[in-house]
């Protein structure tokens, strides 16, 4: 039984029907249905909507995720431009792009992305867009090709603190994370933000959650997301604490004194989750 705190209305409304059918007509898939994200309803209602490329099935196995895990099809070289149309159709101002972990290309995935900013932006100029991608194994020419393509946010999360990294993200690593961040603060075009998050509520301890954000500042990260971790099912990993809001206030004002400029951190927060808004009190 969920804590009152966590407890809400799933109703729909406004975008939700336009946005799901949109979906479905141009074969596109969303993080939003296959991590089976809390946020849908709410954020579709809106017209907000993180697409997911490169497929549905990942190559990795994290015991929080429920993206499916196996092997991937053949990328879809027309995705870019179907990307493209949805958000044109959509009328968004900003866009969330993200993807499974493709460590069967020889590329991860990289250039697909990079071909997908060029597909919105060269039909809509003005659209913002931030990339929410796989580590890359922390290569440096994946990254600067991702960078450059023109995001004005690019987000790699680092999902939990040190010590149950391993444990929970087997075939990823924190300090690699980290390096994905730094490389891409430093290789992106002037004025784009970097941005990452974490969860908690999987037995992580205070003093390790401040650790995790003083590192972040360090790697150069601008924007920052904490929430609740929620189990998607019975064979993903259990809840450890339901973190109540009081605290979520607690790190958010330690963010804030660690010089983010901006700090999501409330139960519900995901790394899309008021993606916009935060860039625009970034000052983006």
């Amino acid at each position: 039984m969920f804590p009152v705190w966590l407890r809400r209305s799933l109703t729909v409304h406004g975008q939700w029907d336009q946005a799901k059918s949109l979906v479905d007509e141009l074969r596109l898939h969303t993080v939003c249905q296959e991590a089976k994200c809390p946020n849908l309803g709410e954020c579709w209602s809106h017209g907000n909507v993180s697409f997911m490329i490169l497929g549905d099935h990942c190559t990795r196995r994290c015991s929080f995720c429920a993206v499916h895990t196996g092997r991937p099809g053949a990328v879809d070289q027309e995705e870019p431009e179907r990307l493209a149309e949805a958000v044109m159709r959509l009328r968004l101002r900003y866009v969330v792009v993200t993807s499974v972990a493709r460590d069967d290309l020889q590329d991860e995935g990289a250039g697909h992305f990079a071909q997908c900013i060029r597909a919105i932006k060269g039909r809509l100029p003005e659209v913002q867009v931030e990339v929410l991608t796989p580590d890359f194994h922390a290569r440096q020419e994946l990254i600067q090709g991702v960078a450059q393509a023109g995001p004005e946010v690019y987000n790699h999360n680092i999902e939990t603190v040190p010590r149950l990294s391993r444990e929970i993200r087997p075939q990823a690593s924190y300090e690699r994370s980290l390096q994905v961040l730094r490389l891409a603060k430093g290789l992106g075009r002037t004025g784009m933000k970097t941005k990452s998050g974490f969860m908690v509520g999987l037995g992580e301890r205070a003093k390790e959650v401040r650790q995790a954000m003083t590192d972040l500042r360090e790697a150069g990260c601008d924007i920052l997301t904490i929430g609740q971790y929620l189990q998607p099912t019975s064979g993903h990993r259990r809840v450890s604490e339901f973190v109540p809001p009081e605290q979520f206030a607690v790190y958010r004002r330690w963010g804030q004194e660690l010089g983010f400029s901006f700090v999501g951190s409330a139960p519900y927060v995901r790394s899309s989750y008021n993606a916009f808004e935060a860039l625009q009190q970034n000052g983006g």
